[in-house]
């Protein structure tokens, strides 16, 4: 005689796999929180610095003269990781890519790594919150999540170009949501690639302020002509969103 499956799944089983499921999605979450404790526990946000990078820079462009790939894998792990945990020091791990790597790497560097710990940070948004989060949802939040799945890459670039927004804040928003992680990618991958130029660019220069023995702050990079140019683009992104409308009213 085949058992019934209906009787198989007692009620101690389906608490189990209740409980699973909810440990499955605050671990990661409670990993993260303790990550970005310990880091500032520790005093881990003195190693990146400037005023560090300026003490041991013979030693850290030894390491990278002499390791090879080693360098910028080491260099994006890093990156990966005080993203994902949020912590803020995105600013100097951006301007420092170019002043280890050049431009041209350093700004794909940056691009990289930000935009694996931003999927990192999005998936566990997602899946602990996000869900559950739109499973309970009323009305409003409801529209809100429909027009920004329509234009979800519009808006992403938008925020991503300008930075009115912290990024972390821009890596839980759509999470929240509702947006699909390929567009959530593909928006943090082209939207942050300006800027990371620009702070690439301004690490290229480091070299020639520490030789001066002057002082460095990533807050003087975007000059009001770069600030317009990002804005310009974040317009450009919204022309979609534009048509659209306007498609409809026709």
């Amino acid at each position: 005689m085949q058992p019934n499956p209906a009787k198989a799944a007692t009620p101690g089983h389906a608490d189990s796999a209740s409980a699973w499921t909810r440990l499955r999605r605050v671990l990661p979450v409670a990993v993260l929180v303790l990550g970005f404790a310990a880091f500032f526990a520790f005093d881990l946000e003195y190693y990146l610095t400037f005023h560090h990078l300026r003490m041991h820079r013979a030693q850290i462009m030894a390491f990278v003269a002499e390791h090879g790939m080693m360098a910028p894998i080491t260099f994006m792990l890093i990156y990966v990781v005080v993203v994902a945990l949020s912590v803020p020091v995105g600013a100097f791990m951006s301007v420092t890519s170019g002043f280890l790597f050049g431009v041209a790497m350093g700004a794909t560097y940056n691009v990289i790594a930000a935009t694996i710990g931003a999927a990192l940070v999005f998936l566990i948004a997602k899946t602990a919150f996000g869900d559950p989060l739109r499973a309970r949802a009323g009305p409003f939040l409801k529209r809100m999540e429909s027009g920004f799945r329509q234009n979800a890459l519009s808006y992403l670039l938008v925020l991503r170009f300008v930075p009115l927004f912290p990024f972390f804040i821009v890596n839980l928003v759509p999470a929240f949501l509702g947006v699909r992680v390929t567009i959530f990618v593909l928006g943090t991958f082209i939207g942050i690639m300006p800027a990371s130029v620009v702070y690439a660019l301004a690490g290229a220069g480091l070299g020639a302020v520490f030789d001066a023995g002057s002082e460095f702050s990533a807050k003087g990079i975007f000059t009001p002509e770069m600030v317009v140019a990002l804005i310009g683009l974040a317009l450009l992104s919204l022309v979609p969103v534009f048509y659209r409308k306007m498609k409809r009213n026709d």
